[in-house]
């Protein structure tokens, strides 16, 4: 072992105890700001359906007609593969995948809309929708047809919609509470935020309809959706979508880029309002920045070219939202929107070439980590965690299977959990 080294230190104790005193707020207030990942299921997309539309089989009505536009435009998987450039090898895993989740959940998070895909409406009109939504859905969790994520889009907290959408809120979460309570997956999202007060304003009403039900305080979460640009940049020049985060104290869930009404507010031409416009990079970076290590996750936005018509339209429409979907992985925005059932196969399609052809080399990078540190030794922790992370979001979707990722890494789902979101003391591996 060699000679046993001297150790001598030069302060006293009681150095180290005043640091320490000195940054108890600051550690308190990491710990509040940025608590990390929550570590539950993130949705690959949102489907939005207007508030008349929506019916008891909207969602198995979603599937089938993604089904049935893969039957007349793709109808095997060498065939998808083409359409898309899947490499040959991954085709028929891809495929398989895709018809079996289209068959078995179609939509992963359902947005009920009551905003620009609802419209003005009478307030009669309206609150009979807002209603029946919420029986729909409180009906659709009692019976197992419910999508792992539900809940409703209620118009903005401007002027002149804002007493309309508080109420559409109010008579949404009350309908549920009558039915039996708020389900597990309810998901609000606040539209058309550009000040920060309009989210503390949401916020005051959550906590109002918590306290007249007798509901644990902050119950209720809800996602920010950004569609102007002083929700990103604020007029005294600060990032307006981090003070946003804040002003949530803590109810935020997700921050949703929409695409169409950003890109209208900083004077992109119709012709060129897409995902990819880099004044729509500049935007979701730094929602991204803002959102990290808080907790709030970050949501892509949509295409409206639809893919509807003659086949060859069909897969030029595929191609394009292969294409979106595909980029937005690569920059760590696992979730986007998706505004018609011809959408559905090509997200699947995406996510699932992103995951299954990283399977093997992200396994075989986490499993020599983990002989290399030893059990309860990390060396680099956010090497584990990126990883982890990576083959968890492919389970959750479908993509991967636990098994097979527990044959790759020798880790069980709660290693990889441990991993993703490790937390201050030793980290146990268990044998799968």
């Amino acid at each position: 072992m060699g000679q046993q080294e001297k150790v001598a230190t030069s302060l006293a104790g009681a150095v180290s105890e005043e640091i320490s005193a000195s940054l108890t707020a600051v550690d308190a207030e990491l710990a509040r700001r940025y608590p990390g990942d929550p570590g539950t299921r993130q949705p690959v997309h949102t489907v939005y359906v207007p508030g008349d539309v929506f019916e008891p089989g909207t969602l198995r009505s979603w599937g089938d007609q993604a089904l049935a536009a893969l039957d007349e435009h793709a109808p095997d998987a060498a065939a998808f593969a083409a359409v898309l450039g899947i490499p040959e090898e991954l085709a028929g895993p891809v495929h398989d995948r895709v018809r079996a989740k289209l068959e078995r959940e179609p939509v992963e998070d359902l947005r009920i809309d009551f905003e620009d895909g609802y419209g003005p409406r009478p307030d009669a009109e309206e609150d009979e929708a807002a209603a029946r939504a919420a029986r729909l859905v409180s009906e659709a969790y009692a019976n197992g047809t419910a999508a792992p994520y539900m809940g409703i889009r209620m118009k903005c907290m401007e002027a002149g919609v804002r007493d309309r959408g508080i109420r559409t809120a109010d008579v949404f979460l009350s309908g549920l509470m009558a039915a039996g309570g708020l389900p597990e997956g309810l998901v609000l999202t606040l539209p058309k935020v550009t000040y920060p007060e309009q989210v503390t304003a949401f916020v005051q009403l959550l906590e109002a309809f918590e306290k007249a039900h007798g509901l644990d305080a902050g119950r209720i979460g809800f996602e920010i959706q950004i569609e102007t640009s002083q929700s990103i940049l604020a007029a005294d020049g600060t990032a307006a979508v981090a003070r946003m985060i804040d002003a949530a104290r803590g109810r935020a869930t997700g921050l949703h880029y929409g695409t169409f009404d950003y890109s209208a507010c900083v004077g992109v031409s119709a012709a060129y309002q897409a995902s990819d416009h880099p004044a729509a990079d500049h935007a979701k970076a730094v929602m991204q920045v803002a959102a990290a290590g808080t907790g709030v996750r970050v949501s892509d936005g949509s295409t409206n070219v639809l893919p509807v018509g003659p086949t060859e339209q069909v897969h030029e429409a595929w191609r394009l939202h292969y294409g979106l979907t595909r980029r937005a992985l690569a920059r760590a925005y696992y979730q986007g929107w998706d505004m018609h059932p011809g959408h559905l196969p090509t997200r699947y399609a995406a996510v699932y070439a992103f995951y299954r052809e990283g399977l093997e080399p992200a396994a075989a990078r986490l499993a020599a980590y983990v002989a290399k540190a030893g059990g309860d030794v990390m060396d680099e922790p956010a090497t584990a965690k990126a990883l982890s992370g990576y083959l968890l979001r492919g389970i959750d979707c479908g993509a991967l299977d636990t098994a097979e990722v527990a044959r790759l890494t020798g880790l069980t789902r709660a290693d990889l959990d441990a991993f993703a979101s490790p937390r201050r003391g030793d980290l146990t591996v268990t044998a799968p």
